[in-house]
C-alpha cells in the first residue's frame, strides 16, 4: 500500500467541480494503464488489454470532497460562504480554510467564530446559519480582498489540514478520507491485478461531484456502460457512537459490505460472493445496514439495464469534517476483497450476478 499516494491523493485540493488537482495526483500513480477524462473532470483508467469483448467491471470511487465556494465577498473583507456538501455547520468556526483564486495562489483564511467574550446570553448554544458563518483572510476591506488577495465571486475552498500516517498505530489522518481513500484503492486494485488474465475488462472510474448529488456518476456510468461495479466508499465510522453491539462500521475490524442505505438495496449474490470471498481468504468484513446516507452505487445500479454493484467501504471517523482517521489494515481489506473476487469471476458467478437464469 502507497502510504506517499494516499497522503498525496488526502492533501489534493479537490472541492465538487474543481477535481483536476486530484485528477493529476491519479495520473502520478497510474504508470502502466491508459488514462483520459471527460468535461466533468471524471477520470478512467483502463488496463492495457481492455478488449471491449468481455463483460465490463468498473471500479468506482469519487474525487470531490465536502467543501465551499466564496458567494460574495462584504465591504469589510469577509467573504460570505456557500457549502458544497453536506458539513454540519456546528463543525465550521475557527477552523481554517485554504482558497484558490483564479491564478491558482492558495490563500488561508479562518472561519469566523465570535469569541465567547462577545456572545450574548441568548446567542449561546444557539444554531447556526451559513449565512452567518463567514471566512477571513485577514483582509479589512473588500477591495483589499480582491485586489491583493485575488480572490473573487466563485473561487472555491477546501479544509486546510496536512496528512500524517502514524506508522506505529497504523492509523492514517488527513482530509477528504470520503473518498480518496477510496481513489487509492481504484488504483491500488488496478495495480495488483496488472497481470493476472481475468474474465472481465476492468475500468477504474474517478468521478466527480458525488458530494452535490452523484453527478459525475450517471456520467460514468453512461461511458463505460458496466455490467458489474464495485464502489469503494470511506464511509463514516459508527465506533465511538455505538456499543460493539450495534457498531457496523469500526476501525480495524475489516471492509464493510454495505447491505443498504437510503437510496440503494445491495445485490443478494454479489454481497453474498463477497462473504464467500472474505471467509476463503481470511479477509476482515462487517456488514451495514444504513439508516441514511447513500453512495454512487445508487446511480450506478439504476442505469440503463440495471448493474449489480458492491458497495465497500473504508470506516472513517468524523467523515465531512475537516479532520478523519481510518485505519490502514481496512484500506487493504477493502483491496483483497475487491481483488479475489475479480480474480474468482468466471462465467457462472457472472450469469448468476446478472440472474440470467432466473426464469429458467
Amino acid at each position: 500500500m502507497n502510504i506517499e499516494m494516499i497522503k498525496e491523493l488526502s492533501d489534493a485540493f479537490g472541492p465538487s467541480g474543481f477535481e483536476s488537482e486530484v485528477c493529476q495526483v491519479i495520473k502520478k500513480y497510474s504508470d502502466g494503464f491508459h488514462l483520459s477524462n471527460d468535461a466533468m473532470y471524471n477520470t478512467y483508467m483502463k488496463r492495457p488489454d481492455f478488449s471491449g469483448r468481455k463483460p465490463v467491471l468498473m471500479l468506482d470511487a469519487h474525487m470531490d470532497e465536502c467543501s465551499f465556494m466564496v458567494q460574495c465577498i462584504l465591504d469589510n473583507g469577509l467573504l460570505s460562504i456557500l457549502p458544497l456538501g453536506g458539513m454540519h455547520l456546528t463543525n465550521l468556526p475557527a477552523h481554517t480554510v485554504i482558497i484558490r483564486n483564479r491564478k491558482g495562489e492558495k490563500i488561508r483564511g479562518i472561519i469566523t467564530s465570535k469569541p465567547v467574550h462577545f456572545l450574548k446570553e441568548k446567542e449561546r448554544g444557539n444554531d447556526l446559519d451559513i449565512e452567518e458563518i463567514f471566512v477571513d483572510v485577514g483582509a479589512s476591506s473588500k477591495k483589499e480582498v480582491m485586489e491583493d488577495y485575488g480572490i473573487s465571486v466563485g473561487d472555491t475552498m477546501m479544509p486546510d489540514v496536512k496528512s500524517d500516517y502514524d506508522e506505529k498505530h497504523g492509523i492514517f489522518f488527513g482530509k477528504a478520507l470520503d473518498n480518496r481513500i477510496g481513489c487509492a484503492c481504484i488504483i491500488e486494485t488496478m495495480k495488483e491485478l496488472l497481470k493476472d488474465e481475468l474474465n472481465v475488462d476492468l475500468v477504474g472510474a474517478f468521478a466527480s461531484q458525488e458530494e452535490v448529488g452523484m453527478r459525475g456518476a450517471s456520467v460514468t456510468t453512461t461511458v463505460v456502460k458496466p455490467d458489474l461495479a464495485i464502489v469503494f466508499e470511506g464511509s463514516p465510522a459508527d465506533d465511538f457512537y455505538y456499543n460493539e453491539t450495534r457498531s457496523q462500521s469500526a476501525l480495524k475490524k475489516g471492509v464493510q459490505l454495505r447491505l443498504v442505505d437510503r437510496l440503494y438495496i445491495a445485490n443478494r449474490d454479489f454481497i453474498e460472493l463477497a462473504r464467500e470471498t472474505g471467509d476463503a481468504h481470511g479477509i476482515k468484513y462487517q456488514e451495514t445496514v444504513r439508516r441514511g446516507g447513500s453512495t454512487n452505487a445508487s446511480r450506478i445500479s439504476l442505469e440503463e439495464k440495471a448493474v449489480p454493484v458492491l458497495v465497500l467501504g473504508v470506516p472513517c471517523r468524523y467523515v465531512h469534517t475537516h479532520y478523519n482517521y481510518c485505519a490502514l489494515e481496512d484500506v487493504k481489506a477493502a483491496v483483497s476483497m475487491a481483488v479475489e473476487i475479480i480474480r474468482s469471476l468466471d462465467q457462472d458467478k457472472i450469469d448468476k450476478l446478472l440472474r440470467k437464469d432466473l426464469l429458467k
